[in-house]
């Protein structure tokens, strides 16, 4: 690993790690509804260090099976690199929708709503309950509305400790038939975001939503006393031109072969708190 002019880069990435799904669960979240998520353990002899909430991009739906597995966005950055985070003492929560939103367009406009806020935050605190250490929430692409809702909104137990926001949807679009597709981060009150927070994204993101110019933006609006940006260059080369096409996961947007640098990246931060 080498650091220049606030670039991380990777001399070579190893393999991801391999893994168990976890333990699927559910908590009680708004109306009614019930939320289910993944929740898988280090490995026997590595030290827990605390939890982290993955948010997924997309639509959400990761339509967990009975073992806790992912049936769908295996693509997603978060999704491929759950057992790195584990390799390195977090215990991981794979976050699927509640059950009012498993049509198709999963999480939708529901992913800037107070109540969407406050389901996570009863997973953040629930989290607290069966992991030792400090529970952190990381977002990538669309998922990082999410994580910017609950890291505004909630207080006590069901806050975060810490919020990454990982190619964070910057973007939205204007004018569309389904009015949520307008929603960026930018909608939530950034402002009210106090714990340690890192924007990180890569420069060669030609995603149409998630744009690297406008991560100074992002980092200027949160509130944290103690944030950082950082910007990943390596890896997959870029394709084409910016377009919604390259908002796919296995792409610069979702850090192609660049997963294990930018991984520890991300864990750097949370343990320099």
């Amino acid at each position: 690993m080498r650091w220049r002019h606030g670039f991380v880069c990777a001399l070579a990435v190893p393999g991801l790690a391999v893994a168990a799904c976890g333990e699927r669960a559910t908590i009680a979240t708004h109306d009614g509804t019930q939320m289910p998520y993944s929740l898988a353990q280090p490995a026997d002899g590595v030290a827990v260090r605390g939890a982290v909430v993955l948010l997924a991009g997309g639509d959400g739906h990761l339509k967990l099976d009975a073992q806790g597995c992912p049936k769908a966005l295996n693509g997603n950055f978060l999704v491929r690199t759950a057992g790195l985070f584990r390799d390195a003492g977090y215990a991981t929560a794979l976050v699927d929708v509640p059950s009012d939103h498993q049509g198709t367009d999963g999480l939708a406009g529901f992913r800037a709503a107070e109540a969407h806020g406050a389901d996570l935050g009863k997973l953040v605190a629930e989290l607290r309950r069966r992991v030792k250490g400090p529970v952190w929430v990381i977002g990538t692409s669309r998922g990082t509305i999410s994580a910017s809702n609950v890291a505004s909104r909630a207080t006590g137990d069901a806050a975060p400790d810490g919020v990454v926001l990982s190619s964070a949807l910057m973007q939205g679009t204007s004018g569309g038939q389904k009015t949520w597709t307008q929603q960026t981060v930018f909608d939530l009150p950034l402002t009210a975001i106090k714990v340690p927070a890192l924007v990180i994204g890569h420069v060669h993101d030609q995603c149409l939503r998630s744009p690297p110019a406008e991560m100074p933006r992002l980092l200027a609006q949160l509130g944290s006393a103690r944030k950082q940006m950082v910007s990943v260059e390596g890896g997959a080369a870029p394709s084409g031109q910016v377009s919604l096409a390259a908002c796919e996961g296995r792409s610069p947007h979702g850090y192609v072969g660049q997963e294990a640098a930018t991984v520890e990246t991300i864990v750097r931060f949370m343990q320099a708190n």
